[in-house]
């Protein structure tokens, strides 16, 4: 019989497969294809959902993205990955809010392609931002949040160059691992760099909701910037590959028996 914390590991690797799958594609469209990256996220659905068997992948990607979404927001709640409650810790810990609250959009852009309705996945981000600027101090929030997104690109390029992600990952992972991750994350520190400065305008300098950029439109913006658009193309590829490895090795917290002071799984 599988216990919680077992259904809970099986979950996160599900979510860090359909990780994989979103990153690879991404980087993939944005060195392929000009006109799907200029659609943004829904680019990378739309090429999905064409592949043989389309809907079950992004039917998989629903569920692994949500369950990817919930485990960043335990680590934030309930410290499952022991970041501690000291300036640093919480820093990380919102930082996996985030994420969750990223993972959790993306999950319903997946949904929506799933489901065959179509899918308004950018355009939902750039509505859900009107909607935070048309009620009092909505432009600080949404400004706030760019700032948080700064701070967490600034720790997705620092943990890439240190390789301090290596401590969460089994011994037995590939050896190519370390590299992938570094290129990975500064690529990825790149993108929410964008997704920050885009929350950042649409807050404190009266952009409008229409600057809000999405994870496809924040690769899709820099498309004339020559070297710097294929070597954030190439990395992010490369992180799908990384997360790809995190599937099988990533050590995964246990739930615990109180569900909040879980050990590592060695």
């Amino acid at each position: 019989m599988v216990d919680k914390s077992e259904k809970f590991d099986w979950l996160v690797r599900v979510g860090y497969f359909s990780r994989a799958i979103l990153y690879a594609m991404l980087g993939l469209i944005a060195l392929t294809s000009a006109q799907k990256i200029s659609q943004g996220t829904d680019g990378i659905f739309l090429a999905i959902e064409d592949f043989p068997a389309g809907t079950v992948i992004l039917w998989i990607m629903v569920i692994g993205l949500f369950a990817y979404a919930l485990f960043r927001f335990a680590s934030t709640a309930f410290d499952i990955e022991n970041n501690g409650s000291d300036t640093k810790g919480w820093a990380k810990r919102i930082g996996h809010a985030g994420s969750g609250i990223g993972h959790l959009a993306l999950a319903w852009s997946a949904y929506k392609f799933a489901s065959s309705e179509g899918s308004s996945g950018d355009g939902g981000a750039q509505s859900a931002a009107a909607g935070v600027l048309s009620v009092d101090f909505g432009g600080v929030a949404l400004g706030i949040l760019g700032l948080a997104f700064f701070i967490t690109a600034i720790f997705q390029i620092k943990k890439g160059i240190s390789g301090e992600f290596m401590h969460r990952i089994s011994a037995a992972a590939p050896d190519a691992t370390r590299w992938l991750g570094a290129i990975g994350y500064c690529a990825r520190g790149v993108v929410y760099g964008v997704i920050g400065w885009s929350l950042f305008k649409a807050g404190f300098m009266s952009g409008g909701a229409q600057q809000v950029k999405t994870l496809g439109d924040a690769v899709a913006s820099l498309a004339g910037q020559g070297p710097v658009f294929t070597l954030t193309a190439i990395g992010l590829l490369l992180f799908g590959l990384f997360s790809l490895v995190l599937a099988q090795y990533r050590i995964i917290p246990d739930l615990g028996a109180d569900g909040k002071v879980p050990q590592f799984r060695a």
